[in-house]
């Protein structure tokens, strides 16, 4: 997908000749600690930013250069970790605006996006304003403005940040249930329990490059992402 990725602000280097792959139908996870690169990637991918040097390609065809909506409409979407709905529409009518990416018409668009409200846990809320809901409730509204637009991949950026337990459990078991209806995922996520239980394979990234790839298990006892993120206090934590 990404190969010899880089982007630089300044001095800073934020992204250094990343390689990058997502298989069909993967679950993939990429931590490191804040300032590591992870959003910057995000946004590399999904035509936010444009690279430095490298490509990016997508269903066989590179897409550097291309603008956000374009990319969407390829097939690769994205949240945001910083939540922003319109907070004058409701539920329904966030969610329908992603789904006319993937249905000019607007009864189609109007179909899908309440069958996608319905399918995060939104339906008895879709009638609202976004600017009325909580946290978790604006977390799932922004997982179903991407799911909208109908996506192979979906890039999902810190979704259960500042979510409690239940609220962490209920977004888990929603990312399981899109990537066994066929979406590939490309997680970010500080929870660490949570992407340990989610991902297939990890990359992290520390200062822009990539230390360490492999299984959860092989990522938890690395001794490089011991040192750069996880600490020793996780590893005694981490159950046997």
């Amino acid at each position: 997908m990404a190969r010899g990725l880089s982007r630089r602000f300044g001095g800073l280097q934020a992204v250094a000749g990343l390689d990058l792959t997502v298989a069909p139908g993967e679950m993939l996870g990429l931590i490191g600690p804040n300032g590591a690169g992870k959003t910057t990637v995000f946004n590399l991918l999904s035509g936010f930013l444009t690279p430095d040097a490298g490509d990016v390609r997508f269903r066989g065809r590179s897409i550097v250069g291309l603008p956000p909506h374009a990319i969407c409409r390829r097939g690769l979407a994205r949240t945001f970790q910083i939540v922003r709905p319109f907070p004058r529409m409701t539920v329904l009518e966030n969610v329908r605006v992603g789904a006319l990416a993937l249905h000019p018409r607007a009864p189609e668009a109007l179909a899908r996006a309440r069958d996608v409200v319905a399918r995060v846990g939104l339906g008895a809320r879709e009638r609202v304003a976004a600017g009325a809901l909580t946290l978790a409730e604006r977390k799932r509204l922004e997982l179903a403005r991407a799911l909208a637009t109908g996506p192979a991949l979906l890039l999902l950026d810190e979704v259960m940040a500042g979510l409690n337990p239940t609220e962490i459990e209920t977004i888990i078991q929603l990312i399981r249930g899109i990537h066994e209806s066929g979406v590939s995922i490309l997680l970010i996520e500080h929870n660490m329990r949570a992407v340990m239980a989610l991902s297939q394979r990890i990359v992290v990234l520390s200062f822009g490059e990539r230390i360490a790839e492999g299984t959860p298990t092989d990522i938890a006892n690395h001794p490089k992402v011991i040192e750069a993120y996880l600490g020793d206090e996780y590893v005694h934590a981490a159950p046997a």
